[in-house]
């Protein structure tokens, strides 16, 4: 489990196939800001860009590990075989604040920024989701963008999706690889979890009933 709070701006500084054909998945080499790995072991899980991800392997003093993701996660990811800077997230402690909300790292969908400019001192993000994410999305509510837990200020629905604006403080866009978007960036998206569940509840078409 995460927060949507990053805890380092690290970056992708190698990537390797697992294969040579589609089914086959991709090794990321991740460098990290010095003392990020400190105190990081082999198998722990580290939110990259908000996709949980396991430590294969660990070089402490060059301030690196790697990764294995497979096809299947890269197909449903944006930005994790590129080379350049994404957002880290050590994965939440039993005793550790929730400064963000309940995050589980796996991505629900990929969204496409379509305006990203400074407004006064902040900034306004417009993300426009998959049509099949729109019913999750709710004024004053949560949502991570390529992992970072943020507020979402305005909804417009439309035949292509939902447009959600949200406002990025300065520490935001300096402290998170959000700063490095333009428009018709692809970002990785993951709902409130406790829309699921709501959804879940109170939903007449949930989906075939488990048999024991």
């Amino acid at each position: 489990m995460f927060t949507g709070i990053i805890t380092g701006i690290g970056r992708i500084s190698a990537v390797h196939p697992l294969g040579d054909t589609a089914t086959h998945g991709k090794r990321l080499t991740l460098t990290c800001p010095p003392g990020y790995l400190d105190d990081v072991g082999l198998g722990d899980s580290i939110a990259l860009n908000g996709a949980c991800m396991t430590v294969t392997t660990l070089n402490a003093a060059q301030q690196q590990f790697t990764i294995d993701i497979s096809a299947e996660s890269l197909d449903k990811t944006a930005g994790l075989d590129q080379l350049g800077a994404i957002n880290l997230e050590k994965a939440l402690r039993a005793h550790d604040r929730l400064g963000g909300h309940i995050v589980s790292g796996h991505v629900d969908g990929i969204g496409h920024v379509t305006y990203f400019a400074q407004v006064g001192e902040s900034w306004q993000l417009r993300v426009m989701t998959p049509p099949a994410l729109a019913k999750y999305l709710a004024y004053k509510g949560s949502i991570t963008i390529n992992g970072v837990s943020l507020t979402v200020n305005q909804i417009q629905d439309s035949a292509n999706g939902c447009e959600m604006s949200i406002n990025l403080i300065p520490h935001t866009v300096q402290n998170t690889a959000l700063g490095t978007l333009k428009v018709g960036s692809w970002v990785n998206l993951e709902i409130d979890l406790i829309a699921r569940y709501v959804e879940r509840i109170l939903g007449k078409d949930s989906g075939a009933q488990g048999q024991v």
